[in-house]
């Protein structure tokens, strides 16, 4: 690792000046030619209710108008995990926004003007909005026909109720577990659903030529699914997989809420009836709250138990979720926290549930952290109230009881290795925790708060990558993957590992943006997984290129293969060191013999990855005998909060994160995702919050009312810590860390505001208001 020239190094971002020129074109800039048509969508008034007619004649007859459409045009289900949502509302609304009919319109203005003409006759249903009401057995059913809806083998939706999925966990006996504490703890936490806040819109535009073949642009983290998932759901128009097209613009922030499906399937059904013509679909901020998706709400019921000593002898936890009108995507969300509720503890005794409960609210989906935010801040704030009740130092609890290598994670497999321990005694070094510290205003008091992170990626067991490497005449390259970067450095750090095998500068390296044409396979960029993943596949396309090019050497000029190399562009021999051959000179021409012939060709490098050891076949009653997990990534976090005690106001005066991220392919880019996830996860605790009224409608769908950090919100200081434990099976020995930077911002503020001021806050958001009232009511 001491030699590596590129990998480990921080290279600047190779799509970082045309990103800071704004020379980066997103989907919307793109230009679709003079026959461009534009979509305006109709979303439903209702939260829940039948469909007794729609009338479309004005608006069908309104000039300018070149289609107007319903679900009885395009009567598919569609879903990744669960097919459990319609392109367009069939029978029934199942939450206030969802989509009606479109209107097709060579303008967006006519198109706006005709939309309101549509009239919709509607037959009000009763709705939920809590999923605690959902979980009754005697619920109104949001889904009477869930049990013919499709889905993936590991998911459990259970018939004649409004759970999409359980989660079910056992290992050891809970019981047994909680008779040889000395100390149980029990409470219930709660976590609101949120919004994702791209700066980029949802934008879709589809093209279905004359020919019958389909192309959709749109800003998305999941080109490939989604190619898989319009095939699919067009099937009944003759659509084929090799039919479809997806082509992929740089994308301006997903945060996951541009993984799988939404929209997207509107602008590719819509093109399929009016050919010859691209349509259009961007959301507007409004719709981009209540009708892409949002993060899941939970209330998590925890009750651990614990010797005097502090070994932690059982675990009993309940997650309950509101997963809005369709699981399609948010189950996946609940059945990855199932398997992982324990967080990076070790447990003999184990008992998770973990529930997907249909509301009649905005459907919920993938979100940066995957669920993990969301129940490591009940867990994290829990686990410092256990220390207090055991009169042990909550740090020193997390490091008796934190899960090291070869310990028996929830599921029955062996934990991976990771630098959780030094991850501890850096983030509490830098924060001199068990330090008392004194604000300089009297009226104003510091706390200090500590969590651990943890998260595995939630990913099928097939989920695969692929990537081709391409030779140019002057040596550069042109590297072919399916991923995207949404900020996080992801073209860069795949130059970076294509460089470090093939000794080729990371400057003359094309990373290129996907097209399901012309770029191999990526699942999704979801996970924290595609460095793991897709830089094994760049690895394995670098090093079967160089292998082409030794055997190429070895032939032509008889050197034994063993004895070759790549540095500074050229194949040099460790046995003559005069020998150098430029890589240019023979990378697509090939090297001519004495007698004239040329031997070699283009190199094209190939190269795939899956984890063929992992497995979704376990008991759906305990989670056992599977291995659904390819690995974690760990680390800690702490805060230093300063709070004014009669305002409730807080400000952040350092905050501390390290994460093993294995080996940092990229330094400052891992750096920036600590210091960028932090901030995101403090948004969700001190400003972010949905509002609803009592019919469904929400309240607060901009960013007026809807509050995110500024400038003035960032902390006064940020210490990103890298922990580098290798990952066997990572190139380099890398692991992605993505999502984990935000996920202990929650219970870090909570435990740094009871350790200030002995609150304890159990909700979600943590505002300024929240603190005030829980500072009166202290008095």
């Amino acid at each position: 690792m001491s030699e590596l020239q590129y990998v480990g190094k921080s290279t600047v971002r190779i799509d970082g000046r045309e990103k800071v020129s704004g020379a980066t074109r997103f989907t919307e800039d793109l230009d679709y030619g003079p026959n461009l048509l534009y979509a305006v969508i109709v979303g439903s008034n209702e939260a829940h209710a039948y469909i007794k007619n729609i009338d479309v004649e004005a608006a069908q007859n309104y000039p300018g108008v070149a289609g107007v459409f319903t679900g009885k045009d395009f009567p598919y289900k569609f879903g990744l995990y669960l097919k459990d949502r319609y392109v367009f509302a069939l029978d029934r609304v199942r939450f206030v926004g969802e989509q009606v009919a479109a209107v097709v319109a060579r303008d967006i203005k006519t198109a706006e003007r005709a939309a309101k003409l549509i009239k919709i006759e509607y037959e009000t249903l009763p709705a939920i909005f809590d999923q605690m009401e959902s979980f009754r057995s005697d619920a109104l059913l949001i889904h009477p026909d869930l049990e013919e809806y499709s889905h993936v083998p590991w998911f459990c939706p259970q018939a004649g109720t409004n759970i999409a999925h359980w989660r079910k966990t056992r290992r050891g006996d809970v019981e047994k577990g909680f008779a040889e504490a000395d100390v149980i703890l029990e409470d219930e936490y709660h976590v609101p659903r949120y919004a994702h806040c791209p700066l980029e819109i949802h934008a879709a535009v589809g093209l279905c030529d004359l020919s019958g073949r389909l192309t959709v642009w749109a800003s998305s983290q999941s080109p490939h699914t989604q190619r898989n998932l319009f095939a699919e759901v067009l099937a009944p128009l003759g659509f084929k997989h090799k039919d479809v097209r997806v082509i992929a613009p740089p994308i301006g922030g997903g945060f996951g809420g541009k993984a799988g499906v939404s929209m997207e399937i509107l602008a590719a059904a819509l093109a399929t009836r009016l050919k010859g013509n691209p349509v259009k679909v961007v959301w507007s901020r409004e719709q981009e709250f209540y009708n892409t998706s949002q993060r899941q709400g939970l209330i998590a019921k925890i009750k651990l138990g614990a010797k005097k000593d502090g070994t932690f002898t059982a675990i009993e936890h309940q997650l309950y979720w509101d997963t809005g009108a369709s699981a399609e995507y948010g189950a996946n969300v609940v059945n990855a926290v199932g398997l992982s509720a324990i967080g990076p503890y070790r447990y003999s005794n184990i008992s998770i549930d973990s529930v997907c409960l249909y509301t009649n609210l905005p459907p919920c989906g993938a979100y940066r952290g995957f669920g993990y935010s969301e129940f490591m801040f009940g867990l994290e704030s829990h686990i410092t109230r256990l220390a207090a009740k055991l009169e042990i130092d909550p740090v020193a609890l997390r490091r008796k009881n934190a899960i090291v290598e070869g310990d028996i994670l929830a599921y029955g497999v062996p934990m991976n290795p990771s630098g959780l321990l030094q991850a501890i005694d850096q983030v509490a070094a830098e924060i001199d925790w068990g330090k008392k510290e004194i604000s300089n205003d009297p009226n104003k008091v510091i706390g200090k708060g500590f969590s651990l992170i943890w998260k595995a990626p939630a990913m099928p067991p097939n989920a695969s990558s692929a990537a081709f490497l391409k030779f140019n005449e002057d040596g550069s390259i042109n590297l072919l993957v399916s991923g995207m970067d949404m900020g996080q450095g992801f073209l860069t750090v795949m130059a970076q590992i294509a460089a470090e095998i093939l000794a080729v500068p990371v400057s003359k390296i094309r990373t290129e943006n996907p097209d399901t044409d012309r770029n191999p396979y990526e699942w999704q960029t979801v996970a924290s997984h595609v460095t793991w993943s897709c830089g094994n596949a760049v690895k394995k396309a670098a090093l079967d290129a160089r292998d082409q090019i030794f055997e190429l050497i070895t032939r032509v000029h008889y050197l034994p293969k063993d004895t070759l190399f790549l540095q500074d562009e050229m194949v040099k021999c460790r046995t003559q060191p005069k020998f150098q051959l430029p890589l240019k000179d023979f990378v697509i021409n090939g090297i001519m013999t004495e007698d004239g012939t040329f031997k070699g060709g283009p190199i094209l490098g190939r190269g795939i990855f899956m984890p063929e050891f992992t497995s979704a076949n376990s008991d759906p009653e305990t989670s056992q005998g599977g291995h659904p997990n390819v690995h974690y990534t760990v680390g800690a976090a702490a805060i230093k909060l300063e709070i004014d005690r009669e305002t409730g106001e807080m400000h952040v005066k350092k905050a501390v994160e390290a994460l093993d991220a294995g080996k940092a392919i990229n330094p400052v880019l891992v750096k920036g995702q600590i210091t960028g996830g932090l901030l995101q996860g403090l948004s969700t605790v001190f400003f972010e919050d949905m509002r609803y009224n009592d019919k469904g409608k929400l309240l607060n769908p901009n960013f007026t009312d809807y509050k995110i950090p500024t400038a003035k919100d960032i902390p006064d200081e940020i210490v990103p810590i890298i922990i580098e434990v290798p990952q066997p099976d990572g190139p380099f020995g890398a692991r992605g860390v993505g999502e984990h930077t935000m996920i202990p911002a929650a219970p870090m503020v909570a435990n740094a505001i009871e350790n200030a001021l002995g609150i304890r806050i159990k909700s979600m958001p943590i505002t300024q208001e929240k603190v005030a009232i829980a500072i009166l009511n202290k008095k």
